[in-house]
Order: C-alpha cells, then sequence, then structure tokens
C-alpha cells in the first residue's frame, strides 16, 4: 500500500493535533523508510519482476526486520517513544498513537501484499494479494485516503476558502502519486526503488508541513 497509509496519517492528527502532521507523514511509513535504507546496503532484499502482480513489479522476498510482525511491532514503539521525548505534553498518549499509527502499516500490507509478511524471522509468510487485482486495491487506496482527510477537515480550522483549496489540492496530489506508483515504469533495480522510496517518502512529509503550516489555523 502506498498513498492509503497516508489517510492514517490525517485521521491520527484529528486525534493528536499537537503532533505535526509530517511526522504523522513519516509514522506510517516509517517501516518502508527502514525498509528502504536495509535495501541500500543489501540487508533486506527485493527483486523488480515486471508483471509480478497488477499494482507493481515488487516481489519482496526477504524482510525479516521491518515486516516481520516483531520487526514491525518493534519499530513502530521505537518511533513512538521518539516522538513522545520530543513532544510535549502527554507522552504516553503520543507513544500510543504514534506507534499505532507506524503499525497500521504492517496491518494495511497484510491485505494488499502477497504473502511476504512473515510472522516471526523469515518464516510463516502472510499476506492476501490484492496487488494481484489493481481493479481492487487502487480504489481501496484512494478511499482510505480520502476518508482519513476528511476525517482530519473536519476537526481542522481551515485559513478561508484558499487554505481548504490548498489543503484538498494536496490530497489531489497524493492520488496522482497512487496512480502513477501502480501504472508508471518499475524501479530499474533494488537500489533504484529504495532511493526513489526515501525520495518521495521526505518530498511528501516536507509538503504535508508546508501544507498545515499555510491551509490550517494553529
Amino acid at each position: 500500500m502506498f498513498v492509503g497509509h497516508y489517510g492514517v496519517s490525517y485521521a491520527a492528527k484529528a486525534q493528536t493535533p499537537r503532533v505535526p502532521l509530517w511526522v504523522w507523514f513519516i509514522a506510517v511509513q516509517w517501516l518502508d523508510v527502514v525498509w528502504s535504507l536495509l535495501v541500500l546496503l543489501g540487508i533486506e532484499k527485493m527483486r523488480v519482476v515486471p508483471g509480478f502482480t497488477e499494482a507493481n513489479a515488487y516481489e519482496l522476498y526477504y524482510m525479516p526486520y521491518t515486516h516481520s510482525l516483531p520487526g514491525a511491532l518493534a519499530l513502530s514503539l521505537v518511533l513512538g517513544v521518539i516522538v513522545a521525548a520530543v513532544t510535549p505534553g502527554a507522552r504516553g498518549k503520543v507513544v500510543g498513537w504514534v506507534a499505532a499509527a507506524a503499525f497500521s502499516h504492517w496491518v494495511f500490507d497484510l491485505i494488499v501484499h502477497t504473502p511476504d509478511l512473515p510472522l516471526y524471522d523469515d518464516s510463516a509468510k502472510v499476506g492476501l494479494g490484492l496487488w494481484r487485482h489493481v481493479a481492487l486495491s487502487f480504489p481501496l487506496e484512494l478511499i482510505i485516503l480520502v476518508t482519513g482527510a476528511w476525517l482530519y477537515a473536519r476537526a481542522a480550522t481551515f485559513a478561508g476558502a484558499r487554505g481548504r483549496g490548498i489543503y484538498w489540492g494536496f490530497v489531489a496530489l497524493l492520488a496522482v502519486a497512487q496512480v502513477y506508483g501502480n501504472f508508471g515504469p518499475p524501479p530499474s533495480s533494488p537500489a533504484n526503488m529504495g532511493m526513489t522510496a526515501l525520495f518521495f517518502y521526505a518530498l511528501l512529509a516536507v509538503l504535508a508541513g508546508v501544507v498545515e503550516r499555510v491551509a490550517v489555523k494553529t
């Protein structure tokens, strides 16, 4: 899953307003941020196989640290503690929400991945495989994204009509990114995939911070 994860960002932001939106954008992709780094280091492994599924060309055959169930839980908790340490207020709540947002990545991946998510180590791999049917996975991504964005829009106070337009324009940009992710050309190599993923996760987090600053009153 790609932009569907950002629907969780918006929903979580509505519940914990003092944590910036860009942090939530990192949180929901945290497992993939670490995964991208480990792919670049040759520690976790993937293959680019055109046509592997209808939605993408990723054969994700070795992810025991970031996408195993214990690894995902541990990484999610670590991020929750890090964010809470630099966030004033009720830190226990921040740990819980950030860790839950980060772990939601694994839960949503379970729906779309082929069986490549280990329940432990590199064994007992699970995945419901919705990526095999892009006519189902693509609208699901957009539904989750828009639902989360709508929940946040209900709780936010926008800087007039212009602010609301900027906000929903950014949501539309995320939808366009999903179109490219599903129907654009595949990466040329695992290293290219890792670098591209890190670039887009960073770019979208920066844009989320800018949009929140100019579109939403604090």
